[in-house]
């Protein structure tokens, strides 16, 4: 669907709780993710042909599909503006997720980042603090 029908229509977005756990990294691509399956979800419900994903800095990208965007058509437009930069130029590297505010833009999502992904391992401890 058309973002802006469903705009005039009244019709709420849901957006995929998935995008939450993914722990990616802005500039890395989204191809070296572990879970296939997620990325091949549908970024909201219902779905749409294009989606704004509005970052806290005022930068604006816009993910498409015509089927209905994908998590991956959001972390592949996202990836596009981030691939050339170092880590030390990220100072939120890591995507928290997606909110949709109706209140803020009806047409785009807000980005939430992190400055790290939950942690892998928790052996790091030092021996001595058991």
């Amino acid at each position: 669907m058309n973002i802006n029908d469903l705009e005039k229509e009244g019709i709420e977005l849901q957006i995929a709780p998935e995008t939450q756990k993914l722990n990616w990294k802005l500039n890395t691509s989204p191809a070296s993710l572990d879970e296939k399956d997620t990325l091949k979800k549908l970024l909201t419900t219902p779905p749409v042909k294009k989606i704004d994903l509005h970052f806290p800095l005022g930068l604006q990208v816009t993910a498409r599909n015509l089927k209905g965007v994908t998590i991956k058509d959001a972390l592949d437009a996202i990836y596009k503006q981030f691939k050339k930069k170092a880590d030390d130029e990220l100072d939120n590297p890591i995507l928290a997720g997606f909110e949709w505010d109706k209140e803020e833009s009806w047409t785009r999502l807000i980005v939430h980042q992190k400055k790290e992904g939950a942690p892998v391992s928790k052996k790091a401890k030092k021996k001595g603090e058991a």
